[in-house]
């Protein structure tokens, strides 16, 4: 009795779909080695597995290799480094010691620090230009939170504010 083969609608999107989800977690690229380990165990070649799994036949050479140094350890994502700072520790120290103060105290322009600020003064003082995301995340490494001003009509005078507002008190008024 022969069975008729099973199709996946839209293949190659899928397959790029799956590719991702493996891609996500440490566990399912631990399992997606595991298995390329396994394929070549039981006989394919890894030019065959690299097609297969979709990685290049130098990451399935490497999987092997590091299987056969350290067994199942070797397959265990280890730590990345990320990237080196551009910034030296000295250069970091004093920016958060600028950090203390207002930034029109040292000459900048603005009462609060802002990630926008903090990379001006940043390529003025140092000469390296730090993208804005990266300097609101440098406050957090700091321990600063940021801050932002309050809005002007929260100093506004509450008869006017009354006045203003568009919904009436319960009870000023007769219902219909």
């Amino acid at each position: 009795m022969f069975m008729k083969p099973l199709n996946v609608s839209d293949a190659a999107t899928i397959v790029l779909g799956l590719q991702d989800e493996i891609r996500r977690s440490e566990e399912s690229r631990y399992d997606h080695r595991l298995h390329g380990v396994l394929l070549v165990a039981q006989g394919m070649r890894c030019p065959e597995v690299s097609r297969l799994l979709g990685d290049s036949v130098r990451t399935v050479q490497y999987w092997i290799r590091r299987f056969e140094e350290k067994g199942l350890a070797g397959l265990v994502e280890g730590q990345r480094s990320g990237r080196p700072s551009r910034l030296e520790d000295k250069q970091l120290e004093k920016i958060a010691s600028v950090l203390r103060q207002t930034p029109d105290s040292i000459g900048m322009a603005g009462n609060l620090w802002d990630g926008k600020t903090l990379s001006a003064f940043i390529k003025g003082r140092f000469g390296i230009k730090l993208g804005i995301r990266r300097c609101q995340y440098m406050f957090k490494e700091f321990g600063f939170r940021m801050r932002k001003p309050r809005p002007q009509i929260a100093r506004a005078d509450p008869t006017l504010q009354e006045a203003y507002k568009k919904t009436r008190k319960m009870g000023n008024e007769p219902r219909d």
